[in-house]
């Protein structure tokens, strides 16, 4: 193998094991009660919940309608078109498809209404507005939240094949990031736990 191929390996693997920013679900959960004061709270935590809960790039959310819900196998999913036109199935929580639900029906949203009739900027200054209200120290963004699913799902599942086809991706590079991520706090804990005398 020449030196030249080994280019792209080599800053592949180095992407791969860059620490990803992310927001604990706590943290998550705080910005989306923020979110819900003003006049379109309801709407606002809305967005703030489906995002981290379902990992949608903020595009998806924002074109996303009550016909995108549908049941597979008795449990809700979300059927997405997203970057590059690709078709994919999302989980959706139970708790989460009842709040959208609820909306939808309290709104009067027909099957092809969008929840979030907004656009990206606007997305941005809610997400961002609410985490400034809190006071986070850390910057807050749409595509954070995404991370934040990502963390969370990999966490729990301990399975990233799956997350990679949760979230979309074509390249499994992403998906060993948030692997790195975990890999790297899991070793600082059990290092931390080393004791030296004097």
């Amino acid at each position: 193998m020449s030196m030249r191929s080994l280019v792209p390996v080599r800053t592949a693997l180095s992407k791969a094991q860059r620490i990803v920013a992310y927001l604990t679900p706590h943290e998550v959960y705080l910005l989306a009660e923020e979110a819900k004061k003003g006049r379109k709270g309801e709407r606002n935590s809305l967005l703030i919940l489906l995002l981290f809960q379902t990992g949608l790039r903020i595009s998806e959310a924002l074109s996303l309608t009550p016909a995108n819900i549908f049941q597979f196998e008795g449990r809700p999913a979300l059927d997405i078109v997203g970057k590059g036109k690709k078709k994919r199935m999302v989980a959706l929580p139970e708790r989460l498809t009842e709040k959208l639900q609820a909306y939808a029906y309290k709104k009067g949203l027909g099957p092809h209404e969008k929840f979030f009739p907004i656009n990206r900027q606007r997305g941005w200054q809610i997400i961002n507005g609410a985490a400034k209200r809190i006071g986070f120290n850390k910057r807050v963004y749409c595509h954070l939240l995404r991370h934040s699913d990502a963390i969370e799902r990999l966490r729990q599942t301990g399975h990233p094949k799956a997350l990679q086809h949760h979230l979309g991706h074509s390249s499994p590079v992403m998906v060993m990031r948030y692997l790195s991520t975990l890999t790297q706090e899991d070793s600082l804990r059990i290092q931390q736990q080393v004791e030296f005398e004097g």
